[in-house]
């Protein structure tokens, strides 16, 4: 039997900054509707894919947690299986912590939350989608920096706006805005990325006046005004003028906050000790520039979203993290919120060298099985078979092999028992691997035989075959949570529930009480360079 924890343990590794990981195997409809704070959304079908890269280390803390469904046994035993070793459940689940300690809705929580608390103590300064509307109007010399990721830039963005995803605003700032007259506007679809980015700027000491577009899109579709689509512009690079001049004001605020460097003989101090400290190494460019090129060992997490998203790549609160970028502008702006968030972070000098060979992690052990993997022309060839799809709904809903079923993962062995007939059953997730990792649940629940389509149905869109996008429900689609700042087809009720939810965080952070950030004002005598 697995060993458990309580509530008030667990938040005392938070308190204390020691290591732990606490895992929602839910699905994330349900961990979106209520979680603790630093809880990671991990559902129990999707452990193999999920957890490695978001907890590296084998021998890290690692808590797991649901609310009742029966899921943390089968998630234990699928984490221990993967070689992990120091593994526990919360005990009494979900409504035990909430006794205890604030539980929280939606996604990306700590960040969010982290927002509110720098608008609270900064007073960052935002102007209303009305007066933006006035101020673009009215004023020639305005530059508005959208600082969501290009892709949601791309999808709608305000008039005038171009694409600067938050880490690269300092780093682009000069080529964007040569002149220190004009005013600057920085946009997101909410509130954290416009809050946080605007604050940047401000923070850096350039000399413009920049303001955050209160509530974001968000705010702008509430008023009425009309978004633009499919918007392609994008900052630029900088020259290395611009970038030398950026990397002054970035070295000021990262000196002034405190945060910390390593050369190559630091990291590799680190990672000798990668059995006993977790660690993450962050490369925070843009991720085209990371394709063209980057160390051995670093992952990409461009740090606009590392900061928005910390929980999307760093699993282990209390873990080490480094950064890397090549200019010296953009691992240090955001290692000095990393810093700020309660994170133990380095930036490492851009002008060492990452040492070569250095010693990686012990990697998880699991590896697909071929037992029962079968190929496109099997499936053809396979007479009375049920197609049963594990993809996300989004991803299911656009478009899968026709006659599928959406089925959900964490209840696949309960849901398969409501299909009819005595046929073979076979599994398909987008690259199959989901589908692989879920094929012993689905064997143990019915007496069928079940198989999963190897390479899944990117293999079936591969060997030129359709998809249709008839929906058939076998299990209820709660396995994404709808966003209410993305896309363009939002209720309006949800809009605003979900920016009333944002003012509220401030108080729950408060009340909670295991937070550990601290916002950093800026007492420098002057701002650099005025």
């Amino acid at each position: 039997m697995a060993k458990s924890i309580t509530a008030r343990e667990l938040r005392q590794h938070w308190i204390n900054q020691r290591e732990i990981a606490l895992l929602d195997v839910r699905e994330e409809g349900p961990y979106s509707e209520s979680h603790p704070l630093f809880a990671l959304s991990v559902p129990v079908s999707e452990i193999e894919k999920k957890l490695p890269p978001l907890v590296p280390r084998l021998s890290a803390p690692i808590v797991v947690y649901d609310d009742g469904e029966g899921y943390a046994d089968r998630a234990t035993a699928r984490i221990l299986a993967l070689g992990y070793r120091d593994v526990a459940i919360l005990k009494d689940g979900l409504s035990g912590y909430a006794l205890v300690g604030e539980v929280y809705r939606d996604v990306n929580v700590p960040s969010k939350a982290f927002g509110e608390l720098v608008e609270s103590i900064n007073h960052t300064p935002s102007l209303s989608a009305r007066d933006v509307k006035d101020v673009l109007e009215s004023e020639a010399d305005v530059v508005v920096l959208d600082a969501r990721r290009f892709v949601e830039y791309n999808t709608m963005s305000i008039p005038h706006g171009r694409s600067c995803p938050g880490g690269e605003l300092l780093y682009r700032f000069f080529e964007a805005v040569p002149c220190p007259e004009t005013t600057v506007v920085v946009n997101c679809a909410g509130r954290t990325r416009s809050i946080v980015g605007t604050q940047s700027l401000i923070n850096s000491g350039i000399p413009n006046k920049v303001v955050a577009l209160r509530n974001g899109t968000i705010g702008w579709t509430l008023e009425g005004l009309e978004l633009e689509t499919k918007k392609t512009e994008r900052v630029p690079s900088p020259s290395v003028e611009a970038s030398q001049k950026a990397r002054q004001y970035a070295e000021s605020w990262a000196n002034h906050v405190g945060v910390s460097f390593i050369d190559g003989d630091q990291l590799a101090r680190f990672t000798a000790e990668l059995e006993d400290r977790t660690l993450y190494l962050l490369d925070v460019r843009d991720p085209e520039e990371y394709a063209l090129g980057h160390p051995t060992g670093f992952s990409n997490a461009p740090g606009g979203q590392l900061v928005q998203a910390t929980d999307e790549w760093v699993g282990v609160r209390g873990a080490r993290i480094v950064l890397y970028d090549t200019d010296g502008v953009r691992a240090r702006m955001t290692g000095s919120w990393l810093v700020q968030l309660g994170w133990e972070v380095y930036v490492f000098e851009e002008q060492s060298q990452v040492p070569d060979g250095l010693p990686s992690p012990e990697v998880p052990l699991w590896n697909s099985s071929k037992d029962g993997a079968i190929t496109i022309n099997d499936l053809q060839n396979l007479a009375g078979a049920t197609v049963i799809d594990l993809s996300r709904s989004p991803s299911y809903h656009k478009g899968h092999i026709p006659g599928a079923w959406f089925a959900s993962g964490p209840e696949i062995a309960r849901d398969l028992k409501a299909i009819n007939g005595d046929g073979p059953i076979v599994l398909t997730s987008p690259d199959g691997d989901v589908a692989a990792m879920n094929i012993d649940d689905a064997r143990n629940s019915i007496s069928r035989k079940v198989f999963y389509l190897a390479g899944g149905t990117s293999a079936w869109v591969a060997a030129g075959h359709p998809l249709e996008t008839e929906a058939r429900w076998l299990s209820q689609p709660i396995d994404v949570y709808k966003r209410p700042y993305e896309g363009t087809s939002n209720a309006r009720k949800d809009m605003q529930g979900y920016l009333d939810w944002e003012y509220g965080l401030v108080a729950q952070l408060a009340n909670d009480g295991v937070a550990c950030f601290h916002v950093v004002r800026d007492t420098r005598a002057t701002s650099l360079l005025t």
